[in-house]
Parts: C-alpha cells; sequence; structure tokens
C-alpha cells in the first residue's frame, strides 16, 4: 500500500461543513486543493485553495489542473457545496431554481464527472457528495422541494455511478445529513431544530466530517448513503405535547 500522501479536493470548503472536512484532511496529512467563491489562501505547501464559482466549468478545469500541478494527481473529491432555502413550492423564483440548480447538480455534475475521468485512468479514487436526510423524510414544517429535487438527484446519481465505476477501482459515496449546527443557521432556532430529530439534538460539523472520513477509508463501501442524521431518515417520532 502506497504511504505517499492522498490528495482531496473539497467544494464549499470556506466554512461549516466543508471547513471541517479541510481541517480533518489537514490534520491527516492529506494535501487538499479547496475551493469556494470566498475561500482565502491559507499558509502551507500542502493546501491549495481556488476561488470561484462552483457551478461554472471553468472553475472546476482551475481546480483540477491546480490538483495536478501541485500534487500530481487526485484520490478523493467531496462534493461538499450546496445551498438550502426553505420556501412553498408555489414561492420559489425562476432565480431560486437556478440557482438550486446551478449550485447543487452542476457542481456535482462538472467536478465529479473530472474526477471520475481521471481516477478511472488511475484505478482507483473516491467520490462522495453531501446531501440532505429531507430527500427521504420531507418535512411538513420544512418545505423544502428544490432541496429534494436536487440533493435527491445526487442520492440517485451515487448510486449509479457506483455501479458504473464498480470494477474500475473508483467508489462513490454520499453522506445525508440532518440539521447540523453551522453559520447557517442561529442560535435562536438551534432549539426548534433540535426537536426536529428523533435523538432531540442537532448534528455537530464533526458527525459529517466523522462520517465523510469513514467512507474514504472503506474500500469495501460504495453506493452507500450514509444518512447522519439523529434518526430522521428511519422514521418520525412522537413530539412532546404534540
Amino acid at each position: 500500500m502506497s504511504t505517499e500522501p492522498k490528495v482531496a479536493i473539497v467544494t464549499g470548503a470556506s466554512q461549516g461543513i466543508g471547513a471541517g472536512i479541510l481541517q480533518a484532511f489537514k490534520d491527516r496529512n492529506y494535501r487538499v486543493v479547496a475551493t469556494s467563491r470566498s475561500i482565502k489562501p491559507v499558509a502551507g505547501s500542502d493546501v491549495v485553495t481556488v476561488q470561484g464559482d462552483i457551478g461554472a466549468a471553468d472553475t472546476a478545469e482551475r481546480v483540477f489542473k491546480a490538483a495536478f500541478e501541485r500534487f500530481g494527481r487526485v484520490d478523493t473529491l467531496v462534493n461538499n457545496v450546496g445551498m438550502f432555502m426553505a420556501k412553498p413550492f408555489t414561492m420559489y423564483t425562476q432565480d431560486d431554481y437556478a440557482l438550486y440548480m446551478s449550485t447543487n447538480v452542476t457542481s456535482f455534475f462538472n467536478m465529479t464527472q473530472r474526477a471520475l475521468e481521471f481516477m478511472g485512468k488511475q484505478g482507483r479514487g473516491h467520490v462522495v457528495t453531501i446531501t440532505t436526510s429531507l430527500v427521504d423524510q420531507p418535512m411538513s414544517s420544512v418545505p423544502a422541494a428544490l432541496a429534494s429535487l436536487t440533493k435527491g438527484a445526487l442520492s440517485a446519481a451515487t448510486k449509479a455511478l457506483a455501479i458504473e465505476y464498480a470494477k474500475s477501482g473508483v467508489r462513490v459515496n454520499a453522506v445525508s445529513p440532518g440539521i447540523i449546527k453551522t453559520p447557517m443557521h442561529p442560535p435562536q432556532a438551534h432549539q426548534a431544530l433540535a426537536a426536529l430529530h428523533p435523538m432531540g439534538r442537532m448534528g455537530e460539523v464533526s458527525d459529517i466530517v466523522e462520517a465523510v472520513l469513514y467512507l474514504d477509508g472503506a474500500a469495501f463501501v460504495t453506493g452507500e448513503v450514509l444518512h447522519v442524521d439523529g434518526g430522521q431518515a428511519a422514521g418520525h417520532h412522537m413530539v412532546q405535547g404534540a
């Protein structure tokens, strides 16, 4: 087995889950190419940052160019970038739809297509995508059909690509979070959001990071959508007083 450090690409790496994944990879001596719209340069020779709109094809090209120029290969792609906007379905605008598709779906297409082309030639590699458990268990209190439309597509594509590449040495998996404590959710909303999970708490960024690390090392796991959601995907629970 090669002792050379792994090379990973992480999208949406400037805050929240993406920043947590970036830090965990750095702690484990991965070399990382980190990208987001607002990412700043990071000190150290083992991290390269690429700023740009990940929904644009030229950003994906720049990310992979940076990876190969600096590190010579790519072992892992983490499609972490994503957006979430809870609205009644008829209130979504054409601009909302276009932004959802670009951020959640087009970015996945651009990044994953390039990753699988290179990984297929290497005969090894891993793609892991962050989805959402609302795909499996919609909630009347959180109307989010565009999240289901776009992230649900990623869960389906994960399984399809896992089968397509199963004999190539390349694995394709996903992590399906519940509601995680990130800057997206203000502290005053935490109590209400915690109650939406059967376990009665929100998830921590570290919960998702650990799932990504597990999948990255799980050589016999592919096509898995790993739910890290406090029981959300398993079903509903009785809310006290309801």
